[in-house]
């Protein structure tokens, strides 16, 4: 489907995306997610950065994340509601935009309600890829919300997870879970406590959505060559992790400013040694350095993996035909001439020597 005019808008709503996903397969969508992400991530100095703005409140957060490179600016508006589904409503939504750097006209607006669990997902294994034990078959999910089939797929398909241990304080989540994914080839097993579900797997994965200063994981249930999968904890006054479990732990986060706000680091002073996984996925620092080594993702959503997201969706949008253009700039025979728009029509005037002649039947009382 070809645009228009030069000024036209891609518009994928989130029937369009569900409808690509499915078409494509979640494998598929996955990894393909994964290595965008995993490309842009190595070239993560052509990207003008910055923390993601937000305001907060005492029900949830409502969030801006901005980034760009040389060719292409990215936004994602996103929130984060924990009580919303007590009105039908998801925890998390979104919706975001490419633009050109060159011009300012957005190329694509975009639903990234379902496209953020996808990328959160396709994040984590990107992480795990670098961090996990290669040989890692098994996986503690704790919270089995909205997001929690999406990762568990992605370990799945991205890394060879077989099987999964699942932990939610509402059971009825964890049934959904399991019934979600019951055609899979996962094995699924229902835990009745969190320490049940961490022992002896290779991988913990933390995604729950209470706005508290939680401890879902503490020390004493952590063990030797762990890697844990933070993904919960992310904005402040939000976290899921004892300090502890970080200080024995090598901790790897996506943008450094960011995560000392938002993630289980908050807790921790300014000086305590962290990485960014870029440096580790372009080989100039060390990821995991011995099986035994606990590694940590601090993981709290930056707007690199959105700007991936989008512009892989924006492809996939065009290469299956999905979408539809939608005008959000206003086109004009003189780009001078916005006022031409609501300019009033000239009014219709006699004929000149044309005799005017008043209706009776119009005229007033």
């Amino acid at each position: 489907m070809k645009r228009h005019t030069p000024a036209q808008t891609l518009f994928l709503s989130a029937q369009d995306m569900a409808a690509m996903v499915r078409q494509m397969g979640a494998a598929s969508t996955l990894t393909r997610l994964a290595d965008a992400i995993e490309a842009d991530y190595v070239r993560w100095q052509d990207f003008d950065k910055c923390a993601r703005v937000a305001s907060h409140s005492s029900d949830g957060v409502i969030e801006l994340m901005p980034i760009a490179d040389a060719k292409t600016y990215a936004f994602k508006y996103v929130n984060g509601h924990p009580k919303n589904t007590r009105v039908g409503l998801p925890t998390v939504m979104a919706f975001g935009v490419l633009a050109d750097v060159a011009t300012g006209v957005p190329d694509l607006l975009s639903e990234l309600t379902l496209t953020t669990a996808l990328r959160t997902a396709a994040m984590s294994a990107v992480a795990a890829r670098a961090l996990a034990r290669p040989n890692s078959r098994s996986m503690a999910l704790i919270g089995n919300g909205a997001q929690s089939e999406f990762q568990a797929l992605a370990f799945h398909h991205l890394l060879g997870i077989q099987e999964i241990r699942l932990f939610d304080t509402d059971p009825a989540a964890t049934v959904k879970l399991m019934r979600n994914l019951q055609h899979s080839s996962l094995r699924l097993i229902a835990c009745e406590s969190i320490a049940q579900a961490v022992r002896g797997a290779d991988i913990v994965t933390t995604v729950t959505a209470d706005k508290t200063n939680a401890t879902i994981l503490t020390p004493d249930i952590i063990e030797p060559g762990m890697h844990i999968n933070g993904v919960g904890g992310d904005c402040p006054g939000k976290t899921e992790l004892h300090p502890d479990v970080l200080r024995g732990a090598a901790v790897f986060v996506q943008y450094e400013p960011q995560t000392r706000i938002e993630g289980d680091l908050q807790h921790l002073p300014a000086d305590f040694a962290v990485t960014e996984l870029w440096r580790v996925l372009r080989h100039e620092a060390p990821g995991r350095s011995h099986e035994a080594q606990v590694t940590l993702f601090d993981s709290v959503g930056f707007a690199l993996e959105d700007y991936s997201a989008l512009r892989f969706m924006r492809t996939a949008a065009q290469q299956l035909g999905y979408g539809q253009w939608v005008s959000l700039i206003p086109e004009l025979a003189n780009p001078k001439d916005l006022f031409s728009l609501i300019r009033p029509e000239a009014p219709l005037t006699a004929k000149a020597g044309a005799r005017s002649v008043r209706r009776p039947e119009l005229a007033t009382a």
